[in-house]
């Protein structure tokens, strides 16, 4: 079978869930993992008589992410009623925006590809269905309902599996980093829908798109955009039609199958929300939240490279996550300038490894930013070797307390008597009875295999206990075995 002759065309609706405190449009709290309906009023469960009033940081929250992503603002915006019927659902409605979203007409810039976002607009969430408990009951948890969502809604500009993750995990950094969502997917705070559809690369007009509901992870987004490319070409390879149709995704078996018939608009019977008055954003606002943005990714990554003179690899990695790019700035406030990269591959290697390891996130971290200098420093002085350095780390690691003095580097260094050994006597002394207890070796590195070098520096690194400076062995080495050959 030749897929060589069809593509994909792909497009991304992602909900990103805002940090507010309170609800869309009433006062409850967004607390996560609350007991079930709790977190619910009059308001949020719809009954007659109430009526939604804004929440203001939301509003905020979009502008923000608007500007971000070089959308242009729509001066006013209103909202609109959808209507459809789901248990979770007890007003029959959700509060969203149809026709004039406040954001429009953006893009993200992907490894030099523009992805085009059409919009992005505010909602409110719905409750949750659960179904685990029983197999023939669901039970319904309203905390969700009315929870502030926004909604991204791209192109379809993206031309690969690939590409959807790498849009979707720039768009998770910038809401992290912009503060306006904490982008846990596990937890439902961002969540993606993916239209999907196939063409003959020869072809202008798009194939019939089906949509594929509620991945909840980077992986489930490429391997159900991976198996639904495969399932639509053979669909075509064998003349027949796709249906335009809404999917779910098993994660087990990797594979989607038909939810629905796919909805239109229409289907949903949009029309303005009666009880919200229209949403102004004038220039001075605009203006406002757009000189308080905080330094996004791709310009802190330009000036850790001309600040701390680190390879544009590094800062690329140490701005993945706005946190981490914090703890590393707290590292180099700590070192001399000639360390800065030392930090970096410290932050890269060392504490990333734990982070991975232990699944933790930066903010758990056991070793706080000030100790991590110290340590850096100890080696940048000669006072210990990068090996007694990884030794002291793991001792540190062992400390929970962030605040007791025994995780300073220096009170491990000495309570171990880890000091590198710089007097050069005592070196000389060790490297004298390696040279004696290995004669072939160093009749051989004397004939002109040098590279049994290293071999006897490891001997005498193993004498001196690895406290011994590993320049000063070296080069005293060389000394001693040269004079021993004039001899």
């Amino acid at each position: 079978m030749d897929n060589g002759k069809y593509e994909p065309v792909i497009g991304l609706e992602v909900h990103a869930q805002m940090k507010t405190k309170s609800k869309a449009f009433c006062k409850c709290s967004t607390e996560y993992n609350a007991p079930p309906n709790t977190n619910v009023c009059p308001v949020c469960l719809g009954h007659p008589g109430t009526l939604p009033v804004l929440n203001k940081n939301l509003v905020e929250f979009i502008l923000r992410l608007g500007l971000a992503t070089n959308c242009t603002i729509r001066d006013r915006s209103i909202f609109a009623r959808k209507n459809y019927f789901y248990p979770d659902l007890p007003k029959g409605y959700q509060i969203s925006q149809y026709d004039q979203p406040v954001c429009y007409d953006g893009y993200l810039e992907i490894e030099g590809s523009k992805i085009g976002i059409t919009r992005i607009h505010m909602e409110e969430d719905s409750g949750k269905s659960i179904h685990d408990f029983s197999t023939d009951d669901s039970l319904v948890d309203l905390n969700r309902c009315g929870v502030p969502l926004i909604e991204i809604v791209s192109e379809p500009d993206i031309k690969s599996p690939k590409q959807a993750t790498e849009y979707l995990s720039k768009l998770k950094q910038l809401v992290v980093y912009l503060d306006i969502c904490d982008g846990n997917m596990e937890e439902g705070s961002l969540r993606c829908d993916v239209n999907i559809s196939v063409k003959a690369k020869d072809s202008k007009k798009f194939g019939t798109k089906c949509e594929i509901k509620n991945l909840n992870s980077f992986k489930n987004v490429t391997d159900a955009l991976e198996y639904e490319i495969k399932r639509q070409t053979e669909v075509l390879e064998k003349g027949g039609g796709v249906i335009h149709q809404t999917m779910t995704y098993d994660a087990k078996s990797k594979t989607t199958s038909p939810m629905r018939s796919k909805e239109e608009a229409h289907d949903y019977r949009y029309f303005p929300e009666p009880d919200l008055v229209r949403v102004f954003v004038d220039q001075e606002w605009k203006n406002k939240i757009k000189s308080e943005l905080p330094e996004l990714p791709e310009q802190k990554a330009e000036r850790f490279v001309k600040q701390y003179k680190i390879p544009s690899y590094d800062a690329e990695v140490l701005t993945q996550d706005r946190a981490i790019a914090d703890y590393f700035e707290n590292v180099c406030k700590g070192v001399g300038e000639k360390s800065f990269k030392a930090a970096s591959n410290w932050v890269m290697t060392e504490v990333m490894r734990v982070l991975n390891e232990e699944k933790l996130e930066i903010a758990d971290f056991r070793i706080n930013g000030k100790n991590l200098s110290i340590l850096i420093n100890l080696i940048a002085e000669g006072k210990i070797s990068n090996n007694i350095a990884k030794e002291v780390y793991a001792e540190m690691l062992k400390i929970t307390d962030l605040s007791d003095e025994k995780q300073n580097p220096e009170f491990i260094v000495k309570e171990k008597n880890l000091l590198q050994l710089t007097d050069s006597a005592e070196i000389e002394s060790a490297i004298k009875k390696i040279i004696n207890e290995n004669p072939n070796e160093v009749k051989r590195y004397k004939n002109g295999e040098t590279k049994l070098l290293g071999f006897l520096v490891g001997k005498v690194m193993k004498e001196t206990s690895g406290k011994a400076n590993p320049k000063t062995v070296n080069d005293l080495l060389k000394q001693i075995l040269l004079i021993s050959n004039l001899r």
